[in-house]
């Protein structure tokens, strides 16, 4: 099929509704580096937000070279998609239902980045940034599209096994808190070259509250906004269904919000932005994997439980053992992410309806509350479990073989640790360039006096 063709077959209307979902998910990845920023204390402000350009740099040209082909190339098997898209050959206005398989790719890639972005907040405030060049891309090709592959492509093992995961449960959520957890463990506990450095000291890190509230509000409003159009747009059309999810996202963000803000509010007699953020996301995890399955009540339903049990789990970093064990857990990823991605895949399983997914046509068993679909349960389980096991292990053992490099140590010394992580950066939002300490906008000013 010729390029004028292919073109000719895809509907305008939702390449045109894809494509401007692409553009408001795309500020998402960083975003979430702004997140992290606001966690940080002030000199490690920079530090905390760069990873998320590394992040957006390396995943675009991994997905270009080799990563669009693992997860989607339906000419492998049910773990690894073929290689016969590497270096993106062939991917331009074929039909992917009814958009330009090029903007297909865009979208998806845009997934893998958000991931990642999410996934190396392990590194904040003690973690090298030079080593994640190549931990982000190894952890592409190794952790992120294979489980893409296994749980979206038609011949995927979780797909083909009948898991239900409509925008990433387990793909963007386990797995991007699973993986900065491992990392964070893997600075704590490190194996190779940064354990034998005299320089270098593994400690668990003095917990702080977030030092710019600016920078978290900031993230808030472009995340909220962004992940309804990801969600509306996972159905790759422009249809009553993507308007449903759009819908039921925005619902069980604002019901998270409010649900964990009010907690706060009881327990302290005052409102918290940061409750307010945590409460949001946790609400926007839930929802991710069940968009597409579930009716507005039971995604306000969401919006409440998401928080109570996320927040309850956020209270782990705060015990004794936690710090005894060194577990240190950078802008709540395990409580948030990994811990809420299980819930709400799980979730999904038991509440997912069956006229609910067939709103653009699609045609599912169900869940078990709903359509008695009680096989269903066990299936999710399996998901988020192989999802779990896959994305910590594996990123543990990448970052570990990173660490085995000369010049690429993770673990950052003990003097850059104190001075905070921004010294790894040429700018700096505190202290002034080298040599212009004394800076005055008219030179000097001995001809004032």
């Amino acid at each position: 099929m010729s390029i004028e063709a292919a073109w000719s077959a895809c509907s305008k209307t939702d390449t045109l509704f894809i494509l401007i979902c692409s553009v408001f998910c795309w500020l998402i990845i960083p975003a979430v580096g702004l997140a992290y920023s606001g966690y940080s204390t002030r000199h490690n402000v920079l530090a905390s937000f760069y990873p998320s350009l590394i992040v957006v740099c390396v995943c675009s040209i991994q997905w270009w070279m080799i990563g669009y082909s693992i997860a989607y190339s339906e000419n492998g098997n049910a773990f690894f998609g073929g290689l016969d898209k590497v270096f993106h050959i062939g991917v331009l206005a074929d039909p992917v239902g009814s958009i330009p398989e090029v903007l297909f790719s865009q979208f998806q890639l845009i997934f893998c980045a958000t991931v990642c972005a999410i996934a190396v907040g392990g590194v904040c405030e003690r973690g090298r940034l030079v080593s994640l060049i190549p931990f982000v891309f190894l952890w592409c090709t190794f952790i992120y599209t294979p489980l893409a592959h296994m749980v979206w492509s038609p011949t995927g093992f979780l797909y083909n096994l009948g898991a239900l995961d409509f925008a990433g449960g387990t793909p963007v959520h386990i797995c991007s808190g699973a993986s900065a957890t491992a990392i964070s463990v893997y600075l704590s506990y490190p194996l190779f070259r940064s354990k034998r450095s005299a320089k270098r000291t593994p400690n668990h890190l003095r917990l702080h509250k977030p030092h710019n509230t600016i920078c978290q509000l900031f993230a808030l409003l472009i995340i909220w906004n962004a992940w309804v159009a990801f969600d509306a747009g996972t159905t790759l059309a422009l249809n009553f269904k993507s308007v449903m999810a759009g819908f039921v996202t925005n619902m069980c963000a604002a019901a998270g919000a409010l649900t964990w803000a009010c907690i706060t509010y009881y327990e302290t007699g005052k409102w918290s932005l940061d409750s307010t953020f945590l409460g949001a996301i946790a609400g926007l995890v839930l929802i991710t994997p069940s968009a597409g399955f579930i009716d507005t009540t039971t995604a306000v339903g969401f919006g409440i439980a998401g928080p109570v049990i996320c927040r309850q789990a956020l209270r782990i970093k705060f015990t004794k053992t936690a710090a005894r064990w060194r577990w240190v857990d950078n802008g709540d990823t395990f409580a948030t992410h990994c811990l809420g991605g299980f819930v709400g895949t799980i979730a999904t399983g038991l509440f997912a309806q069956r006229a609910v997914a067939a709103y653009d046509g699609t045609e599912i068993v169900g869940g078990c509350v709903i359509d008695g679909n009680w096989r269903q349960l066990g299936v999710q389980i399996v998901e988020a479990i192989i999802g779990f096991v896959w994305s910590f292990g594996g990123s543990y053992v990448l970052y570990g073989l990173v660490d085995c490099v000369p010049g690429l140590e993770v673990l950052a010394t003990d003097e850059d640790v104190v001075a905070g992580m921004d010294v790894q950066m040429e700018e700096s939002l505190y202290n002034q360039w080298q040599g212009e300490e004394d800076y005055h906008p008219f030179g000097s000013v001995d001809w004032l006096e």
